[in-house]
């Protein structure tokens, strides 16, 4: 499948690091370094616009090495960016360590996947079928 991207950055386009990847790494693009104190968050650009085609949307997910060794994630995850949005892909990242994070320019920040959705239609029923499980909320089915 190929998507339209404009790259306003100054850093190569994502891409998947190894055969088997889902996700690309996001990089941001940055004037000037952004400082995360501990427990805040910031909005980082990364200087892509997409096209994503109608019935796929693009998630932006967190670094698993960037959250255990920093303790800085994506703080609406994953995010979704919509086959109508046309404006810059930006990521919200959140410090949830005890100490300051500075993202500089061309840092690897997220990851972004490619995936395809559902369109639904609402069944307004009265009645829903019967399972094993029911209504059992969180944590229901054990430990």
């Amino acid at each position: 499948m190929k998507i339209k991207i404009k790259n306003n950055s100054s850093h190569a386009l994502p891409a998947y690091e190894t055969e088997h990847a889902a996700g690309m790494d996001l990089r941001a693009n940055l004037s000037e370094a952004i400082i995360i104190e501990p427990m805040e968050r910031a909005l980082v650009p990364t200087g892509l616009f997409l096209e994503i085609p109608p019935g796929f949307e693009a998630q932006v997910r967190p670094r698993s090495g960037l959250a255990a060794k920093k303790g800085v994630t994506v703080l609406n995850s994953p995010g979704t960016i919509d086959a109508d949005y046309r404006g810059e892909v930006k990521v919200i990242l959140v410090n949830l360590s005890r100490e300051t994070f500075t993202v500089n320019d061309g840092e690897r920040i997220a990851q972004l996947v490619v995936a395809p959705h559902a369109k639904v239609e609402w069944e307004n029923g009265i009645e829903l079928s019967e399972t094993s499980r029911g209504s059992g909320g969180f944590g229901s089915t054990g430990s």
